[in-house]
């Protein structure tokens, strides 16, 4: 469909460049599905993701242009080129998404599950408990009872403060990394602006250095042309009888005035 649609040599490039990246990040994945080593994998996959941050600068670019050629294009191939633009990021968005789902398979298969062993512990166990408790008055009993419920309760504290100071910290963490996440959004798109800027101005670069060689070649022919003329004119000057040099029209000298000489008849006199 694309190459039915008449685009610009900027826009041709552009879009060429967006579907090498496309054929390449399929292959990407057709050989993420035979690597079997999860490292191998996180780094197949950070090769593809490097792939689509590049698709989409061009599909930006590809934007930008487009835009730029509103003005000289009808609405109909506009209409086209639109749809196609649609349709590479449409492309794109599927891309990303097929590469979440590699990403959280792969998070899957790193998990790891420990298993608690069953190790020697410090705390006395219940039949020592028994024996202690029955060598005990009531009044100790009670006041071992209170004590480990004072130490219960102050473990209780500390573990609701540590959540309170959990939650604090997270949420500003989270704000955190929004504030960093927008303000590398915009880098980026300052970034691409600036790059698509520069290839604009060297284009125009370009275009002025071609314009001034054709002036210098014309102006140089002119120069020519006047060092030929002044040249003629001077040597008519210095041999104004040469009569192998051609005269320059509107630079010839005057034509002398013929004098006739008519004899009278002697009848006349």
């Amino acid at each position: 469909m694309a190459s039915n649609i008449p685009m610009s040599p900027q826009l041709e490039q552009i879009h060429g460049e967006i579907r090498d990246h496309f054929r390449a990040i399929a292959n990407g994945f057709q050989k993420l599905d035979k690597i079997k080593d999860s490292t191998r994998q996180s780094k197949q996959l950070e090769e593809l993701t490097d792939k689509m941050r590049d698709c989409k600068r061009l599909v930006k670019d590809f934007d930008r242009e487009l835009k730029d050629e509103e003005a000289s294009n009808s609405p109909r191939v506009i209409k086209q080129l639109n749809d196609e633009k649609q349709s590479m990021i449409k492309e794109l968005n599927s891309y990303v998404a097929l590469r979440k789902t590699y990403m959280s398979t792969l998070g899957n298969k790193k998990v790891e599950l420990f298993d608690m062993g069953a190790g020697v512990s410090g705390e006395p166990t219940a039949e020592e408990n028994v024996q202690v408790a029955s060598s005990m008055s009531n009044q100790e009993l009670v006041d071992a009872g209170m004590k480990r419920m004072d130490e219960t309760d102050q473990a209780i504290e500390r573990s609701k403060q540590v959540v309170e100071q959990t939650i604090e910290v997270g949420t500003q963490t989270a704000a955190n990394l929004k504030g960093q996440t927008d303000q590398m959004g915009r880098v980026v798109n300052h970034l691409d602006t600036i790059q698509f800027s520069i290839k604009k101005a060297s284009q125009l670069v370009k275009e002025i250095g071609r314009q001034v060689a054709t002036d210098k070649c014309i102006m140089m022919f002119l120069f020519l042309i006047v060092c030929g003329v002044v040249a003629i004119i001077i040597v008519k000057i210095v041999h104004p009888n040469n009569k192998d040099i051609r005269d320059i029209p509107g630079l010839a000298p005057p034509a002398q005035s013929r004098k006739l000489l008519y004899l009278r008849d002697p009848e006349y006199m």
